[in-house]
């Protein structure tokens, strides 16, 4: 019987290779797959076009055969640093990681998250206004076997509450504080809105109780108004650092926010879960389209 040997393999590179159209071919797709979930809101069936801002802005960031390095280059550092996709998941972290304390024992807490359209942003103003809301989860724990379920089910509840023709919905940030205080169904330290009218707040409270199925109680509503004003409008006073003009931070400012993710925290867990994310940066449980 007479074996005939395995061909060795072609471990040459052709004769006519080009490092760089091959590293095209293997970037440029895996870089549009990122770009297409950045902006999943956009659809499937989404056509190159620049009708709209979020449109023209894929169009940027979309990578073609025809691109040379310095514009595969700038979509990159478009997508990546500008428009932070490379910030996703990532935390600002300050001081040592022993003095930090573990959450609440047992119980998930859920973080809704608001923040200001790029196009109201006043000229200067170099960074977008946002607020935070969050409650506990009280009838769930860490260790529950049904916590992914119970979680998915908060998610689609989320996404009923809060988005609105798969956009979220908009919080007037003023400057009346509103808080809610509900130690048994997981507000424990009155959880906080600043909020242009009081009816603002309590509309949030109320989608959240909805979310977790927990009931709303207006006798746990506290309504304040700070003496200190909120700033409206752009920031034109300055100091001087370290020999630099600064221009003061804005306090409180007051301006319109939409909804863009809900994440969990749950003891245990180094990272967060995503439960909906308008944004296109993370991978929630539930997707918005």
């Amino acid at each position: 019987m007479v074996i005939t040997p395995a061909q060795p393999p072609n471990d040459r590179l052709p004769d006519n290779f080009d490092p760089f159209e091959q590293l095209q071919k293997i970037y440029i797709p895996q870089h549009n797959a990122l770009v297409k979930r950045y902006f999943a809101d956009l659809g499937n069936d989404w056509k190159p076009n620049i009708a709209t801002p979020r449109d023209n802005l894929r169009v940027a960031c979309t990578m073609t055969d025809n691109d040379n390095q310095s514009m595969m280059a700038l979509r990159h550092h478009l997508l990546f640093d500008l428009l932070g996709y490379g910030r996703k998941g990532l935390a600002l972290f300050y001081g040592s990681r022993e003095s930090i304390d573990p959450p609440v024992v047992g119980h998930p807490q859920i973080e809704f998250y608001f923040s200001q359209d790029s196009a109201s942003m006043p000229p200067g103003q170099d960074y977008k206004a946002d607020a935070e809301c969050s409650v506990r989860l009280m009838k769930l724990e860490n260790t529950s076997i049904n916590l992914r379920e119970k979680l998915i089910e908060i998610a689609n509840e989320i996404k009923t509450q809060f988005l609105t023709n798969k956009q979220g919905i908009i919080l007037t940030k003023g400057n009346l504080c509103i808080s809610y205080k509900d130690v048994k169904n997981g507000f424990p330290n009155g959880t906080k809105i600043f909020a242009n009218t009081e009816e603002d707040a309590i509309d949030i409270y109320k989608k959240i109780c909805n979310t977790i199925d927990v009931i709303f109680d207006e006798n746990h509503v506290n309504v304040g108004n700070p003496k200190r004003l909120s700033t409206v409008g752009e920031v034109t006073q300055t100091q001087l650092i370290m020999g630099k003009k600064r221009k003061l931070k804005a306090y409180r400012r007051v301006t319109n926010m939409r909804f863009r993710h809900a994440c969990c925290y749950i003891p245990g867990e180094s990272n967060p879960v995503f439960l909906i994310d308008t944004t296109g940066r993370h991978q929630p449980l539930v997707k918005i389209v």
